[in-house]
């Protein structure tokens, strides 16, 4: 559905139910480049279990008018306003790779929003090689390809997908193609350049949960276990064999792990 926030059309995805009055919320965020689609799995699960589900595009991504916005901060204000518009109060928030730091943010600044928290594939700080910043900056093909072959553990690369009929990698391929120009840049540059992620965490009191994969090279296991330390009562759950793309590579693992935080 489209939701008018501040003079501009943000598109999430409700799974394809629409909402109702005294149920609770779950919230996703996707990453860099992305958009709604990467959560289709989980969306319909949690709206088929009587949950009011927002799958939000960010601003420039997806179906959702620009331009992206340039900090974390600003992404979660986006997101809050598309939860005002949706009139969802409080929700589990669930965010992946820059869409972590945004849920990360948005818990941490507006802590009577977020009911439990949810952070998969994640690392603070979360740094961003050079050549990839560069590529993505002269909007190159080479940062897709950095992206696409970084996001995935070797043995994804030659496919594996635990649901018949996907492809993975060249679903990612081609969903970072549909990224208008600067949007990648836009936000590895947020994702670069966020560090409020230590006192962020510090200021979360919900219940919260980290879903790492064990071969990610993007946000390594170790550096999100670290993380977790700074939340009082979190959560870890280590993927063996994953790379940083989990809700392609693991699916079914990752929804089950969520459906004991949200």
């Amino acid at each position: 559905m489209y939701l008018q926030t501040k003079k501009k059309q943000t598109y999430a995805y409700t799974g394809a139910r629409p909402h109702q009055k005294g149920l609770e919320s779950v919230v996703f965020v996707h990453g860099t480049g992305m958009d709604h689609t990467v959560w289709v799995l989980p969306a319909r699960y949690f709206a088929r279990h009587r949950f009011n589900v927002l799958a939000t595009d960010l601003p420039g991504h997806g179906r959702s008018e620009g331009p992206p916005a340039k900090t974390i901060e600003d992404m979660s204000d986006a997101v809050l306003a598309a939860m005002d518009a949706a009139k969802i109060r409080t929700a589990a928030l669930v965010g992946h790779s820059m869409g972590s730091l945004v849920t990360l943010a948005l818990a941490a600044r507006y802590p009577e929003r977020a009911r439990s928290l949810a952070l998969i594939g994640t690392a603070v700080p979360m740094a961003v090689h050079k050549s990839l910043l560069s590529s993505a900056a002269k909007n190159d093909h080479g940062a897709i390809d950095m992206l696409t072959y970084w996001g995935y553990s070797k043995a994804a690369q030659l496919g594996g997908n635990e649901n018949p009929g996907m492809w993975m990698v060249g679903g990612t391929l081609r969903l970072l193609e549909q990224s208008k120009d600067h949007v990648i840049h836009t936000g590895l540059e947020a994702c670069s350049r966020y560090d409020s992620g230590i006192s962020h965490a510090d200021a979360v009191r919900c219940p919260t949960l980290f879903i790492l994969g064990r071969r990610d090279i993007m946000t390594p296991a170790r550096t999100g276990q670290e993380l977790a330390k700074t939340i009082s009562g979190s959560k870890v759950t280590v993927l063996e064999g994953s790379g940083h793309s989990l809700m392609m590579e693991r699916p079914n693992d990752v929804l089950d792990a969520l459906i004991d935080i949200v």
